[in-house]
């Protein structure tokens, strides 16, 4: 699990730089330029912000999801233990994924501030010459919070919503979807057809998620030298008429070969856990 970890943040973390920086040509172009000048470590730079918060915000938005889908359906159907529609697991997924952003927000700003930022290895030639801006997430959190006031920690924080609701309503419901597809009712606790649907649907949701995502990071990394967007449909319109609409998708390839291993991870876990509390059957 930890490897897996390490990887995502790596693949995160060349997602993020080829997202908001325009100097890059693709992802070898991202990874060699990246290594000439920060070495290896580069690589895992913002990794502690989001290890330290993954298991609240992964808590909180399956926890919202659950509670609002239990909720939903003793409201419509009278009783809890019956199955949800689609449309009960699209709506208790959005509402998770909103509620969230409260609390993943600050941290997401901490992880791309620090992972846009170069910080030369001291073996590097321009090492005397550039020192980064944010010496650690606290810092950079603070730094934020006095140079642009307390709702700077949420820059970004409407795009984040918006991919956010979206991603993870379709992500909940594409679960449900490839669960039925892939683990027989005979077979409820197929691994294999579980991993498979945690996979795939870890995979749809970030090719919904990614357009916002690209705006997201732009946004949240504006203002470090000089501001450039006045909001989110500036920041669209802007980045799509400098660089075309292939613009909204850059990071796709990485998103989803990142989400594919994470999420099949996360709903094994997930359905181990609701095993054991013995929930009312979805």
């Amino acid at each position: 699990m930890f490897c897996i970890c390490h990887q995502a943040n790596t693949i995160q973390y060349l997602q993020v730089r080829i997202q908001t920086q325009r100097n890059y040509t693709g992802i070898w172009h991202c990874i060699c330029s990246t290594y000439k000048v920060e070495k290896v470590s580069g690589f895992f730079k913002g990794m502690s912000m989001p290890m330290s918060t993954v298991s609240v915000s992964s808590s909180i938005v399956f926890g919202v999801y659950r509670n609002c889908l239990y909720n939903l359906c003793k409201l419509k159907y009278g009783t809890p233990n019956v199955k949800p529609s689609k449309l009960d697991i699209f709506l208790s997924g959005y509402a998770a994924g909103g509620i969230q952003v409260l609390v993943s927000s600050p941290a997401d700003m901490a992880k791309v501030r620090l992972q846009t930022q170069v910080s030369p290895h001291r073996s590097s030639a321009c090492s005397l010459l550039t020192q980064p801006k944010y010496s650690g997430p606290v810092h950079c959190l603070l730094t934020i919070a006095k140079e642009e006031g307390f709702l700077g920690l949420y820059k970004g924080c409407f795009a984040l919503m918006f991919r956010d609701c979206h991603s993870f309503a379709t992500y909940f419901l594409s679960y449900a979807v490839f669960r039925e597809w892939f683990v027989p009712l005979q077979q409820r606790n197929s691994v294999m057809g579980i991993l498979l649907a945690g996979g795939l649907a870890g995979v749809v949701a970030w090719s919904i998620a990614t357009p916002m995502d690209v705006i997201k990071s732009r946004l949240q990394v504006d203002g470090v030298t000089q501001r450039r967007y006045r909001g989110v449909v500036h920041c669209i319109t802007d980045s799509v008429r400098q660089e075309g609409v292939t613009v909204l998708f850059k990071g796709l390839s990485l998103n989803c070969l990142r989400a594919f291993p994470v999420n099949m991870v996360v709903f094994l876990t997930y359905e181990a856990i609701l095993k054991q509390i013995k929930p009312f059957s979805t």
